[in-house]
């Protein structure tokens, strides 16, 4: 009998911990078959780049890891794109439905002959991040890549097209060259618009594609890194697990959403090649979610075990990186969330879940 009522009591703790877990995690995303990929590369999309002053298919080798954001309607996907060089360059495609996609014709957002210059050439721009502002203005946090550093950058918009670029995110000389990417800064939905909103009157990002780092800022324009006052270190919020689908790398999805659970970060993982799941493939990516207080952003309160969504799909099993799911787009749209990700490293593709 005593080990009826302790089985029962496990059954009851584990339905309560999922009934829970059900509440803050987004559950049920479904990946839209019928239309997917819904972004490949296109060998007809010619640019004049601004500093080779040649004339280029700017995406007809890849395209991959779109952010996305809802503006009059729309959704706006703005992609990375890579040509046969494998320089990198943002392009921007707009959809009613979210779904069907038309495609601007030439880049929005690339390597120039500007002040990033020197960070941004010849590896380009990668790995979007959009966020609204309290204005109505947009934010982008991206990586300035010059084929050897990965440098975490950001710029400014008020139409998503025409783009400001505003340097480093963190601009401490000893941040310089420090390899950093993949920033996702805490938002609010507001109705179909995520807006980035302040705790503890501070903006704060999440950052890093090893472990999980933070930075914060008062105006969204100057970002300090969060540092431990002992070790004078950045510190490390969420780490790769061994046994799991994350244990080699832990990175930032879309934006971090807060909600009254807390906040949920929906971030990619990376499977390592021993001590990892013998579920996945080595070196595999798939996502999961974490979730932070929601006054203390540093503080994670819970974690998901397993991925929620891992290549199983022949475009996201092979392509310029085999085994790859890398969720980077979130937006509320038409009373459903739809979640934009690259697969394989060579094509877009989208899953829908239910409000």
């Amino acid at each position: 009998m005593k080990k009826l009522v302790g089985l029962f009591l496990i059954f009851q703790c584990t339905f309560f911990v999922n009934a829970q877990q059900q509440k803050w995690a987004l559950v049920d995303f479904v990946k839209v078959d019928s239309i997917n990929p819904i972004l490949s590369p296109d060998i007809k999309q010619s640019f004049t780049c601004p500093v080779s002053n040649k004339v280029l298919n700017w995406e007809e080798r890849n395209v991959l890891n779109p952010s996305a954001i809802v503006k009059d309607n729309k959704v706006y996907l703005i992609y990375r794109a890579q040509d046969n060089q494998m320089t990198s360059r943002l392009g921007l495609a707009i959809s009613e439905d979210g779904l069907h996609f038309k495609k601007e014709a030439e880049p929005i957002f690339f390597p120039d002959n500007d002040s990033m210059n020197g960070y941004e050439w010849k590896g380009g721009v990668e790995d979007p991040r959009v966020i609204e502002c309290a204005d109505g203005s947009y934010l982008m946090t991206y990586t300035s890549y010059d084929g050897k550093i990965a440098r975490l950058s950001f710029a400014t918009s008020t139409d998503l097209k025409h783009w400001s670029k505003q340097g480093l995110v963190l601009k401490d000389e000893k941040y310089k060259d420090l390899w950093a990417k993949s920033g996702a800064i805490v938002g609010e939905r507001k109705g179909n618009k995520i807006v980035a909103t302040k705790i503890n009157a501070k903006y704060w990002m999440y950052f890093g594609d090893t472990d999980l780092f933070m930075a914060y800022s008062e105006d969204l324009m100057h970002w300090q890194a969060a540092i431990n006052e002992e070790s004078q270190k950045m510190i490390s919020v969420l780490h790769p697990r061994m046994g799991y689908f994350d244990s080699r790398l832990v990175e930032p999805g879309p934006f971090a959403l807060l909600q009254k659970e807390g906040i949920v970060l929906i971030y990619n993982g990376s499977n390592a090649a021993n001590y990892n799941t013998g579920e996945l493939p080595k070196f595999t990516y798939a996502a999961g979610k974490a979730l932070f207080d929601k006054n203390q952003p540093y503080k994670l309160i819970d974690r998901t075990p397993n991925h929620f969504i891992h290549p199983d799909k022949p475009y996201e099993k092979m392509g310029e990186v085999n085994e790859v799911c890398f969720v980077e787009g979130l937006v509320f749209f038409k009373n459903k969330w739809f979640l934009y990700y690259g697969t394989a490293d060579s094509k877009i593709a989208v899953a829908v879940r239910n409000q």
